[in-house]
């Protein structure tokens, strides 16, 4: 078995979710039920990550980074994907603070990288926003514990919004 976390941007474009979702599927393929997939099951790359482990044959590990993070983050138009991955997870972590912000969001990502064996980024490369808890942030933690970075980023991947 192998633990594998994911991070990566929330706004991908529509035509990038599919870009993204084939890349995921074709990269967890090696590993068809020999997976561990670990995600915060956020909107955009973090949702595609935890389909393409169920797809995969993986066992999925919901991280949820707080307590109202259902209510206070899911938005409308997440909320249906949201909670079918939920209920399909086979262990669902939820850390003890009770808002969802900054210090909710590092816990999660450390816990990520806490299991993980390695990480998949579906990042565009951007460096850090100085905000912590991002994408770019997640790769240089991950990079600093000597975790293995898998970036997917397909040609013509953009983000939204």
């Amino acid at each position: 078995m192998v633990t594998i976390a994911t991070t990566g941007h929330m706004d991908l474009t529509g035509d990038t979710a599919v870009l993204v979702r084939r890349a995921l599927d074709g990269l967890l393929a090696a590993y068809r039920g020999e997976l561990v997939g670990l995600s915060c099951i956020a909107e955009g790359a973090d949702a595609l990550f935890a389909e393409a482990v169920l797809a995969a044959g993986g066992r999925l590990v919901a991280v949820i980074p707080s307590r109202d993070y259902r209510t206070a983050v899911v938005g409308a138009a997440h909320a249906e994907t949201f909670d079918r991955l939920v209920e399909a997870a086979s262990e669902v972590l939820v850390l003890p603070y009770e808002r969802a912000g900054r210090a909710a969001y590092e816990a999660a990502n450390a816990e990520l990288l806490g299991k993980a064996e390695r990480l998949v980024a579906v990042w565009d490369g951007s460096p850090p926003t100085g905000k912590g808890g991002g994408t770019a942030d997640v790769v240089e933690d991950a990079h600093k514990l000597g975790i293995p970075v898998e970036v997917v980023w397909p040609h013509g991947a953009a983000r939204g919004r």
